[in-house]
């Protein structure tokens, strides 16, 4: 049984380390951390089963494990539980790349597309005017969206960019 202290702990690490994003083709949530953390991930992963824990990891000087979530248990049990916890006055930015991903990825998630963007509170986070998210695109502004993402990253040369957003 999951008590209040594991839901804000486990809160607390996806809002400090948790990343909301996809494949283009299933959302995930992912938790990576240093292998120095491994009973902690150990018990993300007994504590919310339907995740599963990776690695360890060794490459690049770099040592991690990481417990993602994808499916039934992220649509079902991860993102209600994040709608109760998260909100926009508790963290903006964790806010803001959550519900990016649910309006990403609403019809994975079964999220309607009008219900995107709701929960976490009574306010909203909306994407702004200049940027809507790749599923408002029509195809062909999506196509230019993506070339130019992928315009800037040949141009750039530079490695451990962070994800650009489409």
């Amino acid at each position: 049984m999951v008590t209040e202290f594991d839901e804000g702990l486990m809160t607390g690490l996806l809002i400090s380390g948790g990343h909301f994003g996809g494949d283009g083709r299933q959302p995930q949530v992912t938790l990576r951390l240093h292998v120095r953390h491994e009973a902690l991930l150990r018990w993300v992963d007994r504590s919310f089963p339907g995740g599963r824990l990776y690695g360890p990891y060794h490459h690049a000087g770099r040592d991690y494990m990481q417990w993602m979530a994808r499916g039934t248990y992220l649509r079902e049990g991860l993102v209600p539980f994040l709608e109760r916890h998260l909100s926009p006055d508790l963290d903006g930015h964790s806010w803001d790349r959550f519900d990016r991903m649910r309006r990403t990825y609403a019809a994975q998630l079964g999220i309607p597309p009008a219900g995107a963007g709701k929960g976490g509170g009574e306010s909203s986070a909306t994407p702004p005017a200049s940027r809507p998210a790749a599923s408002e695109l029509l195809p062909d502004q999506l196509s230019r969206r993506v070339e130019e993402v992928f315009n800037r990253l040949r141009g750039s040369g530079e490695r451990g960019l962070p994800d650009p957003e489409i």
